[in-house]
């Protein structure tokens, strides 16, 4: 059976003197991802998650008194906007947060390796292994280790043990696997006394508890939407890619950047914000960089990957920037680095963090210079997170 990375969740932790912790997945153990699916995974997925959501007294029976409990706690948790029901979006939040371990399985069972994936192509970060204990450990002189996802079910005492085996090992840096909101629970408590952590958002989920800080759906309260919508893409992901064919496909208009021209000494930011200028008032923009994997290829043999990615990030964060000054209070942005290069052009230094568009995708909002004063709605996604109609449902949330 071909193995697969799991990307679903991205941590790194250090611990002792350092430890990353990141997901690496089902490429390790015997059971591998069909013994995983029928050892409690899609077989009996429904019934283990019903009775260990509800089953309050943890008798091994539900009663109807606990169903109801269970049920109006779950809608609190994801009604966002304290109506007291469900909308759409909220109950496709809650549904996307407890089949996500299923999906995750699911996934892999389809999913190219890494190195045959889109990622290969990627114009900052291409991927070309799908062991990320290898990926990581060829970037530091710390020996990498992996605290796999069999050890993290057990919960936070068996993480500590491997913790401390690792440590014994001469290992500084671990991988750690996180394939749903229980795994980040977990992780959680095991994780508080560590000097570093990296990861994405998720992570936050389960070190809450570790600061007395209790949930809450007032906290993704986010001010009434305003303002002009606009879309910047720096990603060459295939998520990201059918996110834009949709947008396109949609009617919507887009305008792709050309790195060559960029480094020709055009101002493609210049006629970008000219372009998109008459357009905003009648709906979302979409300004992006090409994701045709020979296109970006070229690119990169002719200027070198580093100098074609950064010229495309300066680009769009000026894009970004001018963008907001022009009246645009609900921007979404996908790729990383772009997102980073986004932020900084906007000295963004605090954000709110609102409801998920998707699963890790959130609307936050912040204060920006150049909206001049005025508050802004933004989405900072990754490039492979996302349904392909991300760009549409984002606005469509805020509406």
């Amino acid at each position: 059976m071909k193995r697969t990375p799991l990307f679903p969740l991205c941590l790194v932790a250090s611990f002792g003197l350092a430890i990353p912790v990141a997901a690496q997945g089902m490429m390790h153990g015997s059971d591998g991802m069909m013994g995983g699916m029928m050892n409690g995974g899609m077989m009996s997925g429904q019934n283990s998650f019903a009775m260990r959501m509800f089953d309050a007294d943890k008798d091994g029976t539900l009663t109807p008194e606990e169903m109801t409990a269970g049920m109006q706690a779950e809608i609190k948790t994801y009604d966002t906007d304290t109506s007291g029901s469900l909308s759409l979006a909220e109950f496709a939040a809650m549904h996307a947060a407890h089949t996500r371990t299923m999906m995750v399985r699911a996934f892999q069972m389809h999913d190219e390796d890494v190195h045959e994936s889109g990622m290969r192509n990627h114009p900052l970060t291409p991927m070309t292994d799908p062991n990320l204990v290898r990926v990581l450990q060829a970037q530091c002189k710390r020996k990498v280790g992996l605290i796999d996802y069999k050890i993290v079910a057990q919960g936070e005492a068996a993480i500590c043990r491997r913790m401390g085996e690792l440590r014994e090992q001469g290992v500084g840096l671990a991988i750690v696997d996180a394939l749903s909101n229980d795994d980040l629970l977990r992780l959680g408590p095991a994780l508080k006394e560590l000097p570093l952590l990296t990861a994405g958002s998720g992570v936050a989920i389960g070190l809450a508890q570790n600061f007395g800080l209790v949930p809450s759906p007032r906290v993704a309260a986010l001010p009434p939407s305003s303002g002009l919508r606009a879309v910047l893409s720096g990603s060459c992901s295939q998520a990201t890619a059918r996110q834009v064919r949709a947008f396109i496909q949609g009617g919507r208009p887009a305008l792709v950047l050309d790195p060559m021209r960029i480094a020709a000494g055009v101002d493609v930011a210049a006629e970008a914000l000219a372009w998109a200028g008459p357009l905003l008032a009648s709906g979302p923009v979409l300004v992006y960089s090409g994701a045709d994997p020979g296109a970006v290829k070229s690119a990169q043999e002719r200027l070198g990957a580093a100098e074609a990615g950064a010229l495309l990030e300066h680009a769009i964060a000026t894009i970004a920037r001018g963008l907001v000054q022009r009246g645009v209070r609900q921007l979404v942005v996908a790729g990383g680095e772009t997102s980073g290069a986004c932020v900084q052009a906007l000295n963004i230094g605090q954000m709110k963090i609102g409801a998920q568009i998707d699963p890790g995708v959130p609307w936050c909002h912040a204060q920006a210079d150049a909206a001049g004063g005025e508050g802004l709605h933004l989405a900072l996604k990754s490039g492979n997170f996302g349904a392909d109609d991300f760009f549409a449902r984002a606005f469509a949330l805020l509406a």
